[in-house]
């Protein structure tokens, strides 16, 4: 299990990161992933889609503030010719309500020091080329683009 860590902003209640365990913990943080993925439609088909991600090391961390997720940030650990050991960050957002609170950032910040723990050579993540002020936030964190991604439906149900 994970240790909370609590993050405290002045005049705020308490923000503890901590990962997320279970299915309750899972579907308790659909509202705020479809904030980033809108093309999510059914809360159980999220479950059963992050349980399977879980088992190629998808880990969650969620950002609590009481009983309620406000931020999350999805990564995994990845070894790869290019990056050699790597995390790899899938999803990062924040409430409506907690943007340019710092949460985004601390949310990251977690991350990355758990790349130093593992001994990762780079963090690394994607985001959308229409995505202006994601690639600012990126910018000031100290990520730097070095690339582009690209990408080829194959069917026609899938995003």
């Amino acid at each position: 299990m994970s240790q909370p860590l609590p993050l405290l902003e002045k005049g705020m209640p308490q923000i503890v990161l901590r990962h997320i365990e279970n299915d309750t913990e899972l579907a308790a943080s659909f509202a705020v992933m479809r904030e980033l993925r809108p093309h999510l439609q059914d809360p159980a088909a999220y479950i059963v889609r992050l349980a399977h991600q879980q088992t190629q090391g998808y880990r969650l961390l969620a950002a609590w503030q009481d009983d309620a997720i406000v931020g999350l940030a999805g990564y995994r650990l990845q070894d790869n010719l290019l990056y050699d050991r790597f995390i790899y960050v899938d999803d990062l957002v924040v409430t409506a309500s907690q943007q340019r609170s710092g949460l985004g950032e601390r949310l990251l910040q977690a991350v990355r020091q758990r790349a130093v723990d593992l001994q990762c050579r780079h963090l690394v993540l994607d985001t959308g080329l229409h995505m202006a002020l994601a690639q600012r936030f990126y910018f000031r964190q100290g990520l730097l683009a070095r690339g582009m991604h690209f990408v080829e439906p194959l069917l026609q149900d899938r995003t």
